[in-house]
């Protein structure tokens, strides 16, 4: 059985599939995340869980997409007052092969004291982070988090052009000049 199907479409009823690439489940019905082709795939002999895998393969069904938990690399393109733009290049240790973009949010970016986190001591643009896809978000834009200690920016260009060491979870150093600059830095 192969089908057409496109975000959003139901695929069966959780009770008698699994979710498998380009699937998702939701109030136990799985839907299709992504465009391309239905397919049911027999479960493995050996399998404990013996039902059948539905999934979707064809058009970008192998591109890497963020999904809610996974944790992603981006650039900051843009920081305002109450958000940091994010562009996704990773997903895990993977390269994505389309466009993604994230939004960080000022109440998104440390667990304590959310409340007083300046966005623009916090991120620049430029930055590269590693954030937690928190939702799907809006049409526009996944919702990312750096609310963990292992989350945040990982790497950070000083003005003098050369790559910042961290030296503690809110500062990082160039190593040229000796000047500090403010970040919400991964550990």
């Amino acid at each position: 059985m192969s089908d057409i199907v496109t975000p959003g479409d139901v695929l069966g009823n959780a009770t008698e599939f699994k979710a498998g690439k380009g699937a998702y489940v939701n109030d136990n019905t799985i839907y299709a995340s992504l465009t391309g082709s239905r397919r049911i795939v027999s479960p493995l002999p050996d399998s404990p869980d013996q039902r059948a895998i539905v999934e979707v393969t064809g058009h970008k069904a192998h591109g890497l997409i963020p999904e809610t938990g996974s944790v992603v690399t981006g650039r900051v393109t843009k920081v305002t007052a109450r958000m940091a733009s994010v562009d996704i290049l990773c997903v895990g240790p993977k390269a994505v092969h389309e466009k993604f973009a994230g939004i960080i949010k000022q109440h998104d970016v440390r667990a304590t004291e959310v409340d007083k986190v300046d966005m623009l001591l916090s991120f620049r643009p430029g930055d590269i982070v590693r954030a937690m896809v928190l939702s799907l978000g809006d049409a526009r834009a996944y919702y990312l988090s750096t609310a963990k200690n292992e989350l945040g920016v990982v790497s950070a260009e000083s003005a003098a052009g050369e790559t910042m060491v961290p030296i503690s979870w809110t500062e990082m150093q160039c190593p040229l000049s000796g000047q500090t600059e403010q970040r919400k830095v991964a550990k």
